[in-house]
């Protein structure tokens, strides 16, 4: 079985860290490797980060598709930029790590809460939770003011921002479950969960053995209607049929 995790942003650390956290989650007879497009922002805090990143995206699906041999997709950021354009251009699973962790979350604990990254950046996770249909599950969305490459240069202390606005989840949005909004906090799992002493769950790890679960079910991406291959045209700067 072979997993392709697609990191929308450029920056190759958070790129190398969700690999080594998905190679750690996966079977032994799985193959996964990360990877990023040669195109698009170093990080996705708003709208316009997310909808720039989405051609690169794309283009690493459809490699993966036609090129590698990959059973399933990984899209990994927690706005799932792309998610459902993907689905359109190949038949196997994609899977967003938002919608996984959602999903993972919704199997152990009534409630949850969500925490991210800037302030400007939690309409976009509203928007998320509001597509899967989650927001009777959703408690609160908490942001810690920092943005995703300050918790590269600084893992002390985005690890302090996301506790402190974990433990004000639990205490005073009565989260049963906290979820971590980006890609990049993959590192900071084992360690939030120790302090909270509650259910602590980035997308990458739900994502892995959801993909792998699929493969296994021989499940392929539904091409009847609304994620068919889509329609022959010319697009000038960008090919789905090369």
């Amino acid at each position: 079985m072979k997993i392709k995790i697609i990191n929308p942003n450029t920056t190759l650390s958070m790129t190398e860290s969700v690999e080594v956290v998905a190679r750690r989650a996966a079977r032994p007879d799985t193959e996964v490797w990360a990877v990023s497009p040669q195109t698009g922002p170093t990080s996705i805090e708003c709208y316009v980060d997310e909808y720039l990143a989405i051609p690169g995206v794309l283009r690493e699906v459809i490699k993966g598709d036609r090129e590698e041999g990959a059973d399933a997709f990984i899209i990994a950021c927690f706005g799932d930029p792309g998610l459902q354009a993907a689905r359109e251009v190949t038949d196997k699973p994609v899977l967003g790590i938002a919608e996984s962790a959602i999903t993972a979350a919704k199997f152990i604990a009534p409630y949850f809460s969500i925490v991210s990254v800037l302030d400007r950046s939690a309409k976009v996770t509203e928007d998320v939770v509001s597509n899967y249909g989650a927001e009777k599950f959703c408690r609160s969305i908490r942001s810690t003011g920092l943005s995703v490459l300050d918790f590269g240069k600084d893992p002390e202390r985005g690890l302090k921002a996301l506790a402190e606005q974990s433990r004000i989840a639990v205490r005073e949005d009565r989260a049963e479950c906290i979820l971590l909004g980006c890609a990049g906090f993959v590192d900071f799992v084992a360690k939030l969960k120790e302090e909270l002493g509650v259910p602590v769950l980035d997308g990458v790890v739900p994502a892995v053995k959801f993909a792998e679960a699929m493969v296994d079910m021989g499940l392929k991406t539904s091409k009847v209607s609304t994620w068919g291959w889509p329609e022959p045209k010319e697009i000038k700067g960008f090919s789905l049929y090369e």
